[in-house]
């Protein structure tokens, strides 16, 4: 297969075909080129495609070889610390359809990052877009397409938008909401491109929430990526209204209740991909503040062995939940990963020998082959309703999305009793905390010892941007920390500096820790005896070395996460 590369206006490099070029640096073998070859002419997809899907080479590889057949400089983009201005030179449709990156200026010249540094024509176009002569790199077409959509963001955007809509709404004049609901449905009306722009870009850098907050001047728009908050932009206040309006006719709340929250859901296409959104009003003093949680239906279910889970754990874990009956409980704050391990666990069970019923508040994930339920409290759906008629449907496992009163805890219970395996999520600070919690919730003691099977209790912590990770020495007062917690055998602290890919977090990504209490006999008999006291001691002691604090010191010590975030989650269980 012939690939095109330009390389300097001075000299253009000849075609190369890149079969030819990877046979001849040993990068793959005859026999690896001719199955790639039947692939590409069965598919139709570029021939390095084939090569990668096949699992014969990377798309590193493959820029690698490249560039040394053309004698060109290979960047490392995941590496790379992009200078926004520079990169911003080159319009996002060019950059998007050329997979090209401006990389550096030099003088009259520009280095260009290119997954085609032999497209000719891409050269030409490039060369005209930036008025400068191209000096071409090459780059992994895949990590292209990733450093696109972490640089070319939509924060401009969005600021025009919101200008638009203040000019929209004009000087000092009140929202006339009948009106301004009437004539929303235009595409082009401000609110409604805002909005989208604001949906495009969370999605675009993974966001999980988006928080729209009215402040005493200004209306202040900020997302949550991965589990902390960072400024988007800001707009003038007055549009608050003109938001919170739009957004409210979308989730079909009543857009003239402004005294009261409110809650809602809707779902809305973002990039050619459905997504389900979770919408949250709140008035405060300067006016409706909203929170949007993004659900993409099409993320996919981790498995099992992607969750973190230490290999011991995992293989218990296992065993635990592949019982006939019996209740497993996951435990731990708002956002810690709880339903994505619980799915994760369903994922494996789901089979088409089991019926599994879910009943959850509301539905996160979309799974062929479940019976998921939405509990609906306005008209008296609620979880322990539901779980009346769902023990009539024959089920093999349920899940309950939370085990939020005495009522739905002891049917859930009774259903573990019962020949059922029942898995559900408890809101304590531990994994221990829980069956203690249950029984404060006056559940029978015999029940709990009789049912209770195990308690994971998981935090997500923040793991070190890969592309501006340095070796770190701890301060004393660290050092101090960790040696309070476990004396690691190797040492590889590290924490990022700040870089274009981690928009100078020093993080980018997260990974769960956990522990997990699994119900011994010792511990069912400190239950059935009511002995709280003694039933804390002996899982104190079973647990020892085995918290989720001590899982994420380890990941410190292996230079994954940094000491700064084990003492956040520590602290927060003091």
């Amino acid at each position: 297969m012939a690939i095109s590369t330009g390389v300097r206006s001075a000299g253009r490099p000849a075609r190369v075909r890149l079969g030819d070029v990877l046979v001849a640096q040993k990068t793959i073998s005859q026999e690896q080129l001719r199955l790639a070859l039947e692939e590409q002419k069965r598919s139709g997809r570029k021939l390095g495609r084939a090569l990668v899907d096949l699992g014969f080479v990377t798309e590193e590889m493959i820029a690698q070889a490249l560039g040394r057949q053309l004698n060109l400089r290979f960047v490392n983009l995941k590496q790379y610390n992009f200078n926004r201005a520079t990169v911003m030179k080159l319009p996002e449709a060019a950059a998007r359809r050329f997979r090209a990156l401006a990389l550096e200026e030099r003088g009259a010249a520009m280095l260009v990052g290119m997954a085609d540094p032999t497209d000719l024509f891409a050269y030409d176009e490039l060369t005209r877009l930036l008025k400068k002569d191209i000096e071409a790199a090459v780059v992994a077409e895949g990590d292209v397409l990733l450093a696109l959509d972490q640089v070319y963001r939509r924060t401009e955007e969005i600021a025009g938008h919101a200008k638009d809509l203040e000019q929209d709404m004009g000087g000092d004049q009140l929202v006339d909401f009948g009106a301004l609901g009437a004539g929303l449905g235009a595409e082009d009306a401000p609110v409604v491109k805002l909005l989208q722009s604001l949906f495009e870009d969370a999605t675009q850098v993974g966001a999980s929430d988006i928080h729209i907050e009215p402040q005493e001047n200004r209306l202040q728009m900020r997302f949550r990526i991965d589990g902390q908050l960072q400024p988007q932009a800001e707009a003038d206040l007055r549009i608050a209204s003109a938001m919170a309006l739009r957004l409210k006719l979308m989730s079909g709340l009543d857009i003239s209740e402004k005294r009261h929250p409110q809650d809602g859901r809707f779902n809305v296409l973002v990039q050619n991909q459905p997504v389900d959104v979770r919408i949250s009003t709140m008035p405060t003093a300067y006016g409706e503040s909203v929170v949007m949680r993004l659900l993409n239906r099409h993320s996919g279910l981790l498995g099992l062995e992607s969750l973190g889970m230490p290999k011991g754990m995992l293989e218990r874990f296992n065993v635990i939940f592949n019982r006939v009956s019996g209740m497993v409980l996951v435990t731990g704050p708002t956002g810690s990963g709880k339903t994505t391990t619980l799915y994760a666990a369903l994922n494996a069970l789901n089979t088409p020998a089991r019926k599994i019923i879910t009943v959850e508040d509301p539905v996160e994930y979309r799974v062929r082959g479940l019976n998921q339920v939405q509990v609906n409290e306005k008209i008296d759906l609620t979880f322990a309703e539901v779980l009346r008629s769902v023990l009539r449907q024959d089920p093999n496992v349920i899940l309950i999305g939370e085990m939020r009163d005495t009522e739905t805890a002891q049917i859930g219970l009774r259903a573990a009793l019962t020949g059922h395996m029942v898995f559900s999520t408890l809101h304590v600070r531990d994994a221990l905390s829980a069956p203690v919690r249950l029984l404060d919730m006056q559940v029978p003691r015999y029940m709990l010892a009789t049912s209770l099977q195990a308690v994971i209790a998981q935090r997500l912590v923040r793991l070190v941007c890969e592309s501006c990770a340095e070796d770190y020495t701890p301060t004393a007062q660290e050092r101090k920390f960790i040696e309070s917690v476990f004396n690691p055998t190797t040492q590889n602290y590290r924490r990022g500096r700040g870089c274009s890919h981690c928009s100078g977090t020093g993080y980018r990504g997260r990974v769960g820790v956990y522990e997990m209490l699994e119900m011994t006999p010792r511990l069912v008999e400190g239950i059935a005896r009511d002995d709280v006291p003694g039933f804390v001691r002996v899982a104190q002691e079973e647990m020892a070395g085995q918290t989720f604090v001590h899982h994420a010191a380890g990941l410190a010590a292996a230079g994954r996460t940094t000491l700064n975030e084990v003492m956040r989650i520590s602290q927060s269980e003091e």
